[in-house]
């Protein structure tokens, strides 16, 4: 496959980075506000311009030296200008040109990369004469007066992008369609006799929880890299951002998450940023659930895990800051407590980690690998129908008002969860509790660690939107 562009934004704060970035998506997908430093870590999504180009957009955060925190944002973007392959750099025209903008340019100049000078914020004709011809004096080989925010003077810059993105190489598409109006009986058979494509090694992982928690340090150190902003001020991490990794011949896209508040304590741009994380979440193969260990778990964390069970996420559940008191007692009583206080996770394994110091940060890797590899498994139709037997001869489905409940078989019709269909006379007859109960005891014949089951109960040739 052929390596995508790159193609970095950089710029001072609030002059319209993330705009221009949302503009290339044709969707809101950075947070832009009025804030100075809204965007604060490195954000990358795939864009395709013209129908057939397609190119890596890199958002960065707004370069300034005035704090510690600024300064570490400063050296991400610059990094990511370093390692791209194209750059855009965005001004702000409603403001004369700043000598430190002409410093950063002139720097960047001397990569000797196809760079752009876009003069952000002309929204108008009179905005053009009074400013624009101004920042003419950077001597940029190309030099676009644009309003993002309006569309205006876009076409001459896709224009200018599009001599150094290449056309897409047509692939022949080898997808299998699902047809909503197939049975379960159908879906199955065409699923079991169709021949596997491509073996699945893409990950989704988000990282959640309460904010402060070590999770932009968890994503450091497992890219063993500076790629997320680390401060102790709550809240540093707004916009979801991703980082992806190779290990073990799999993908892994990590996404650090904005650290979630309790709920009245969201405000402004943080409820955009909550929005997007859940947004994330829908889209995620595995959660990592970071818990406080100085702190243990709270009511918040709770209701971030029930987040994990909402959209079926496989789960490790991680407890951060474990170099402050590691001792065999402490263990045992925090993972006493966390088993009583998240007992809907109850299927969810649990690591002891120092995000600060690299204690078992390694052994996370091996467990997502371990819990994708549940997470998208297909149990065989005879072996699932073989312990389905064994269970009910262990303990019979419980009539419903008189009603005999008869359970003719089961079948996995879908993976990642895995979703298992009881076929039976009366699916309304399914009580949760027994549910439950063959959820356990497919646990128990199965290895589905860290794995979420979905079983419903259905009637036979049924279809699969039928709920």
């Amino acid at each position: 496959m052929t390596q995508l562009k790159k193609v970095a934004i950089l710029g001072r704060p609030n002059v319209g980075k993330s705009s221009l970035f949302n503009r290339l998506l044709r969707q809101r997908d950075a947070i832009t506000s009025d804030v100075v430093g809204t965007t604060r870590d490195i954000k990358k999504r795939q864009v395709t311009i013209s129908g057939n180009r397609d190119f890596e957009v890199i958002d960065t955060g707004g370069i300034d030296d005035s704090t510690e925190m600024f300064a570490t944002v400063k050296k991400l973007s610059l990094r990511a200008a370093d390692e791209a392959d194209i750059i855009i750099y965005v001004v702000d025209g409603k403001n004369i040109p700043d000598p430190e903008d002409q410093e950063l340019f002139y720097g960047l100049q001397e990569l000797g990369k196809p760079i752009a000078l876009v003069v952000n914020k002309i929204d108008n004709d009179k905005d053009e004469t009074i400013r624009y011809w101004d920042f003419l004096e950077f001597g940029a080989e190309r030099t676009f007066p644009m309003s993002v925010s309006h569309n205006r003077y876009m076409n001459e810059f896709y224009a200018w992008l599009e001599e150094y993105i290449p056309e897409r190489e047509e692939e022949e598409s080898t997808d299998i369609a699902e047809d909503a109006e197939l049975s379960f009986e159908e879906i199955v058979e065409m699923v079991h006799d169709a021949d596997e494509i491509e073996e699945d090694k893409e990950i989704k992982v988000a990282i959640i929880g309460r904010v402060n928690t070590g999770k932009s340090s968890l994503l450091n150190a497992l890219l063993n890299e500076e790629r997320a902003v680390v401060s102790p001020v709550a809240g540093t991490t707004i916009d979801p951002i991703d980082e992806e990794l190779e290990y073990k011949d799999h993908k892994i896209t990590f996404v650090d998450t904005a650290g979630i508040r309790r709920r009245g304590r969201i405000l402004g741009i943080e409820k955009y940023a909550f929005e997007r994380t859940e947004a994330m979440l829908a889209e995620a193969d595995i959660a990592l659930l970071m818990i406080d260990s100085t702190v243990g778990v709270l009511e918040l964390d709770e209701r971030i895990a029930n987040l994990v069970e909402k959209y079926k996420l496989g789960c490790l559940i991680v407890l951060n800051k474990w170099d402050i008191k590691e001792d065999d007692r402490t263990y045992e009583k925090a993972v006493e407590d966390i088993r009583d206080e998240l007992r809907f996770l109850h299927y969810a394994p649990l690591i002891t980690i120092s995000a600060k110091t690299g204690l078992r940060v390694h052994k996370i890797l091996d467990d997502i690998i371990d819990i994708y590899g549940r997470y998208k498994q297909r149990i065989p139709t005879a072996k699932l129908n073989e312990v389905l037997k064994y269970a009910i001869n262990k303990h019979h489905v419980p009539s419903l008002n008189g009603a005999v409940i008869k359970i003719k078989f089961a079948t996995q019709y879908e993976t990642k969860p895995p979703k298992i269909a009881i076929i039976m006379n009366r699916p309304d007859g399914l009580h949760f509790s027994y549910k439950r109960y063959l959820s356990n005891i497919f646990r128990e014949k199965f290895d589905f660690v860290g794995v979420p089951l979905d079983i419903g109960g259905r009637k036979r040739g049924q279809r699969i939107d039928d709920d």
